[in-house]
């Protein structure tokens, strides 16, 4: 079993990859297992670190999370993150109850006491609170840290057992000083080396796929997004001639997307690539369909259905290759107990039963992680710096039904909106930029006409992750430029409106 530097018990919070994803960025290898995991399997790894995340439940609760009591005998350093704080203190005979006044979004902290894991930080900051339960009394051995107006124990310390507490998510990037409270309790306290990059990754999970595959051949389904075009080339390098490429149209896409992934493919990235036109069966398989999971798993199943059909063309084919990411594993609620907020058509939409095995190499990273592995890999950045776009593409940007007329009113909507910020170089700026149709009708006036028509909402934020975002603060100029492009370009809308709710309460995507 591999070592590891910091290992996250995953109770179950949103945040949970974060943690990771914030110690990865400093260095330091750290891997997810869940809260239940046995202390063997603990052991085995070798960590010079815990840390134990947030979670949905409360502590005195019969739905409470507990990990092995022995975890606490390691001897080794431990950090607990909201629940991971109750957790603690309940462990060590504190009261946890229910606050009065619940503590969602921004605090400020005061540092009460000098200590290693606030080294060289401002004594006041700003961090991000999310819960709704909070420690009532101070366990035997332990001292104050910090406190909020909500939160008289907002982080605590038992310097002679190693134990550390935050009541806040300093894995979020709302806690101003958050990434470096982490850096300060692997690199002061665990005495962790900043040795892991994208480099050891790819090197890797290389090694890992051809241990995996073996003489066998994978099938790497792609869109011509940056996710799976990066496991496309990742298994290139890693098997070559036993990978073979497989491009399904399902006739969800952007405009002229087809023949980009196909020139993408053959003359950037000099990879063979098959391409399926089946953009009738996923168009006859969504009539009616309105409901936004129901459409995820149409999708996700009739994906399978095509790439086994292929997979019987071709000899030795037992895997299927695809990019999930973190952020899918995330909302499909497949790690540890975190509650669904959407499924994924490469996760919570597979069938249960398929015939190909999986593999996918960047189920442990995040968007950013897998652009910085790109340019690991050689591919060029136009590429990689590719907006991200959905598996079940222009489907769950079209509020109710998905029909022809509504796809095409769709993309060229969303062709203006992507033209719009390339000509005013707004496109680098945002992580994701797209049109949703709303399928709402509203009335309005063209040439002294009354009209009654379908209004377009735009969605432009920025993002390093995707776990969390906030709107782009478009210019009012290019703002209304896209909005009368629409307007007069696309037949059948005579309103537009600019989405500025942040994730969270909101999701990026609408569906």
């Amino acid at each position: 079993m591999k070592k590891t530097d910091i290992l996250v018990l995953d109770f179950g919070s949103q945040y949970t990859q974060l943690i990771a994803r914030r110690l990865r960025e400093q260095g330091v290898y750290t891997e997810i297992l869940p809260f239940n995991v046995c202390i063997e399997d603990i052991k085995a790894k070798e960590p010079k670190g815990i840390i134990l995340s947030g979670g949905p439940a409360s502590v005195y609760s019969n739905e409470a999370y507990f990990c092995e009591k022995a975890v606490f005998d390691l001897k080794i350093p431990i950090l607990g993150i909201c629940y991971g704080l109750q957790l603690i203190a309940f462990h060590f005979k504190a009261k946890v109850a229910p606050a009065l006044h619940k503590e969602y979004g921004k605090a400020h902290i005061k540092i009460q006491k000098d200590n290693v894991l606030f080294k060289n930080l401002p004594q006041e900051q700003i961090v991000w609170m999310s819960h709704s339960d909070r420690v009532e009394s101070l366990p035997d051995g332990f001292e104050i840290l910090a406190t909020s107006t909500n939160s008289p124990f907002c982080a605590l310390v038992n310097e002679k057992l190693q134990l550390y507490a935050l009541q806040f998510h300093p894995e979020v990037e709302h806690s101003e000083f958050g990434a470096y409270i982490l850096k300060n309790f692997a690199q002061y306290i665990c005495h962790c080396e900043s040795v892991w990059n994208m480099g050891s990754f790819a090197k890797g999970q290389i090694e890992k796929i051809r241990q995996e595959v073996g003489q066998d051949k994978v099938l790497c389904a792609v869109s011509g997004g940056v996710d799976s075009t990066v496991v496309a080339a990742l298994l290139a390098q890693a098997i070559k001639e036993q990978v073979i490429v497989v491009f399904v149209d399902n006739g969800l896409l952007r405009d002229k997307e087809r023949e980009q992934v196909e020139y993408t493919f053959k003359n950037i990235l000099n990879i063979n690539l098959i391409s399926i036109d089946a953009s009738e069966i996923f168009l006859k398989r969504l009539k009616g369909v309105i409901e936004p999971e129901k459409k995820r798993k149409i999708i996700g199943n009739t994906f399978i259905e095509i790439f086994e059909k292929e997979a019987k063309k071709h000899k030795d084919v037992k895997y299927l290759a695809q990019g999930t990411l973190y952020t899918d594993i995330i909302e499909s609620s497949v790690v540890g107990n975190s509650k669904t907020i959407k499924s994924h058509h490469n996760v919570g939409g597979l069938p249960e039963k398929m015939k190909l095995k999986l593999i996918e190499p960047l189920k442990e990273i995040f968007k950013d992680e897998v652009r910085a592995l790109g340019l690991e890999l050689g591919l060029n950045k136009e590429l990689i710096f590719r907006h991200p776009f959905p598996g079940p593409g222009l489907a769950i940007r079209i509020m109710g039904e998905v029909e022809i007329n509504a796809l095409n009113t769709l993309r060229k909507a969303d062709s203006i909106l992507i033209e719009e910020l390339k000509s005013n170089a707004w496109y680098d700026k945002t992580w994701q930029a797209f049109c949703v149709l709303l399928n709402v009708k509203s009335v309005g006036v063209m040439g002294d006409n009354r009209t009654y028509e379908n209004a377009i909402c735009v969605r432009v934020v920025n993002a390093n992750d995707g776990m969390t975002a906030v709107f782009s603060h478009l210019p009012y100029e290019i703002l209304e430029n896209i909005s009368r492009r629409i307007i007069n370009e696309v037949q059948g809308i005579n309103r537009v409106v600019y989405d500025i709710s942040s994730k969270p309460p909101a999701t990026i995507e609408w569906e």
